[in-house]
């Protein structure tokens, strides 16, 4: 037993390291990206582009829920080791992204236009590119669905090699696209979403040829099981009310910043948006590693590891986002300026509070995947989903009486926080997960971590100078302050043991 622990821990960690580096060349390629895109759209144009994009992912709300079903149905079924089971859902899986495809492409049109022409905020000499600019991004949004089953079962037998690869390939392509537009001398918001389009199609054709050459159950036969397609949608139908309430936060609150503000501010939420997924990559990285083990050992009935996998991943999540995180967010400023040659303002503020949103959802992280696991979605889904549902109505509020454009960030944010202990409440009932174990083993311990870190960052960056190198000060101090914490304050008697051993034997002392 303790072999196979070891072994399960060994293949989290190799695959973690493995999407790590994928993460940290697509984090330097993706900046640099969104550097020359910004410079060569310019803010309004690039506001447009991430305004229209949030509208075709409002999609997400059909389609989202059903790739949740996907990858759960996948995962669990190759925990079981039902093999002729696993190739029956993969066909499954394709022809009800088909359905769901076509239904995007007959709603998504009429529904895009409608909001270009008679919502939108934008220059009336826009209009026809902010159409086209929808074209490509429906077609776009319809090729990933279409990629869903394979990326499922890339992620269910744990090849993170492949992930890794296509995705540096992708990060290559988007560099490629941004080099090309800042040198046309045509429009440039069309050409870039054509190119973007294209980009999209390479990486779904890289994701179907490397599964049919790998996985004997990737297959399409038009064949489908009813039962099969029943279980999927009851699953799917619940969970789309989680899904659509984190589209309607997420993409809505774009499009209502957009109504009630100018494409300018859409400019600088999508910068924010930009670094903080960069910043985020990291957590959810280490998720795609973690989740398999998490939905196979419920599926196989080990609900002790499931447990412990559970409470040490939330913790992890929350602490490998908390050291990137914490320097980011009191050096955001000058970051900004070294990235972008002109900074949207308002930039920085958004870049703050989307930090912070995700620090507090990456503590649910682990929850979310041990809910899916369990196939039970519909008492879930109405408490959490229907909580997670205010976000865009509380925020239409805010915005009608006046308050600042980040103030949807800050409703996203508590809203998260009430989310999170309504999952552990219900995650009691369905699978026995202790309440009061994980509050003082994770929560507190998170709170612990990150009130000792912030004492020595909150007195000494101010008096730094703006200058690289007050910047360089300001990180290698919340960064030293991060650790610290992390390791004497986060970490068990045991734990540090533990690290202290690895640190010996890696300088091989």
């Amino acid at each position: 037993m303790t072999d196979n622990l070891d072994n399960r821990s060994r293949r989290i960690a190799k695959n973690t390291m493995v999407l790590y580096i994928r993460m940290f060349f697509m984090m330097l390629v993706g900046l640099y990206t969104s550097r020359i895109v910004l410079e060569a759209l310019g803010e309004n144009d690039y506001g447009i582009y991430t305004v229209i994009g949030g509208v075709v992912a409002m999609f997400t709300m059909l389609s989202g829920s059903l790739n949740a079903a996907v990858s759960r149905f996948i995962t669990f079924e190759l925990g079981k080791g039902e093999q002729a089971r696993l190739s029956t859902v993969y066909s499954t899986a394709v022809i009800t992204q088909l359905l769901i495809s076509l239904i995007v492409l007959l709603i998504a049109e009429p529904v895009g236009l409608w909001f270009i022409e008679e919502k939108m905020t934008i220059d009336p000499s826009r209009v026809e590119s902010a159409r086209w600019v929808l074209h490509f991004s429906i077609f776009a949004f319809v090729v990933n669905l279409m990629s869903v089953p394979q990326m499922a079962l890339i992620t269910a037998h744990e090849r993170m090699s492949a992930y890794a690869y296509i995705g540096i390939l992708d990060a290559v392509l988007r560099l490629g696209v941004a080099l090309l537009i800042s040198r046309s001398v045509s429009d440039r918001l069309v050409l870039y979403s054509a190119l973007m389009a294209l980009t999209v199609l390479v990486v779904r054709l890289a994701y179907g040829i490397y599964s049919r050459r790998s996985f004997p159950e990737c297959r399409f036969r038009l064949f489908f099981d009813r039962g099969l397609i029943k279980e999927m949608f009851a699953f799917s139908g619940w969970n789309f009310i989680g899904a659509s309430s984190g589209v309607l936060r997420d993409q809505g609150g774009n499009i209502l910043i957009n109504i009630f503000f100018s494409p300018a501010v859409n400019a600088a939420r999508g910068i924010a948006v930009q670094l903080n997924g960069t910043v985020q990559g990291f957590v959810n990285n280490f998720m795609t590693a973690v989740n398999p083990q998490i939905t196979k050992s419920y599926a196989s009935g080990d609900y002790d590891y499931m447990f412990s996998l559970v409470r040490k991943s939330s913790r992890m999540s929350f602490y490998l986002l908390f050291i990137i995180a914490f320097p980011v967010f009191f050096n955001s400023e000058y970051l900004l300026e070294l990235w972008l040659k002109e900074v949207p303002q308002r930039a920085d503020l958004f870049v703050k509070l989307f930090l912070v949103f995700s620090l507090s959802e990456s503590m649910s992280l682990s929850l979310i995947t041990l809910q899916l696991a369990t196939g039970k979605v519909r008492d879930y889904q109405i408490v959490v989903g229907g909580l997670q549902l205010l976000n865009l109505p509380v925020s239409y509020v805010c915005l009608k009486l006046g308050c600042m454009p980040e103030s949807t960030v800050v409703v996203a944010t508590v809203i998260s926080q009430i989310c999170f202990f309504a999952r552990l409440l219900m995650l009691r009932k369905m699978t026995g997960l202790d309440f009061n174990v994980f509050v003082r083993k994770v929560y507190f311990n998170i709170i612990k971590v990150v009130v000792v870190a912030s004492v020595l960052p909150l007195f000494m960056c101010r008096y730094l100078p703006d200058t690289f190198l007050g910047f360089v000060m300001g990180v290698l101090l919340c960064l030293g302050c991060a650790i610290l914490s992390l390791f004497f304050v986060g970490c068990s008697k045991a734990e540090r043991g533990e690290l202290i051993s690895l640190f010996l034997k890696r300088m091989k002392i």
